[in-house]
């Protein structure tokens, strides 16, 4: 298969969400009580609905007492209060449908004047695998005033594996251009095992030698002491921000994307995007 033919068939892999119990190997320790499982999708309703409580009082003087000369009126029944304006590039978002809002949720980084979007992945998972070449388009084309952050999901195993890779790849300044290359060889290339099996640290660092790394340097590197303080605070990130799976696209640490579709998700989270905007304002 060529390697246009193997991200196409990628592309259109169903939308879903990976989790621990999705991606764990047979021989694992069962997970911890505290599982995750793959998010629900947001059930479906008209574009154009809006929650009761978002509905807008009547405009005023809708239901004023005709003047004493005019003959008097049969009463007429009062003005349907109306539905929030759609935004500009999509129906107006709907809370618990196109996104939940995340009790005491904390952005992930200081904002620094910064709208902050992350989103928290696996390189094992498939479903990232499929969105990447989507949300690498729509990252490349974020206002500069807004920060990108990739966070990855600590499930355990290969998972935890794969994040201490990728935190030891951004201290070495490779992981931009090994990123999407990481993808390629687990879920097209299959030159790593990713969620079929668990990749030793040496044959992970062997892949990043290509980007001139010492394989040796980065192997020691996953397990120091400053990339577990790195993963300890995506894992902690992830809890807060009750992430059940992924890939999950978190906006400003408050708001949690939902949507039926990759392309819903991108919508929500460019609504969100404005919304934040505008309340700085």
């Amino acid at each position: 298969m060529t390697l246009r033919l193997a991200l196409l068939s990628l592309s259109l892999l169903p939308l879903l969400a990976c989790s621990r119990q999705d991606n764990a190997p047979a021989a694992e320790t069962p997970a911890p009580a505290a599982t995750e499982t793959p998010a629900a999708p947001a059930e479906t309703a008209p574009a154009d609905a809006a929650p009761a409580a978002e509905t807008a009082a009547p405009a005023d003087g809708a239901a004023a007492t005709p003047a004493a000369a005019t003959p008097t009126a049969e009463p007429q029944p009062a003005e349907a209060a109306a539905a929030p304006a759609p935004a500009a590039n999509g129906p107006a978002l709907v809370p618990g449908q196109d996104y939940d809002e995340i009790k005491n949720g904390q952005p992930f980084a200081p904002l620094d004047g910064k709208i902050e979007v992350v989103e928290v992945f696996g390189f094992v998972c498939p479903a990232c695998a499929s969105f990447q070449p989507q949300l690498g388009a729509w990252k490349a084309k974020l206002p500069a005033d807004v920060r990108f952050t990739y966070v990855p999901a600590l499930f355990g195993s290969m998972w935890d594996d794969y994040a201490r890779a990728y935190y030891t790849a951004e201290s070495m300044g490779v992981e931009d251009k090994s990123h999407d290359d990481l993808y390629r060889a687990i879920h097209i290339e299959q030159t790593l095992k990713g969620e079929r099996g668990r990749d030793s640290v040496e044959d992970i660092a062997k892949f990043y030698a290509k980007y001139g790394v010492d394989p040796k340097l980065f192997a020691s590197t996953m397990s120091s002491f400053a990339i577990a303080g790195k993963t300890s605070k995506a894992k902690q990130f992830a809890l807060r921000s009750q992430i059940q799976g992924t890939p999950s696209l978190i906006i400003n640490g408050k708001y949690l994307v939902k949507g039926n579709t990759r392309d819903d998700q991108l919508r929500i989270a460019d609504q969100l995007i404005a919304q934040e905007r505008a309340a700085r304002k």
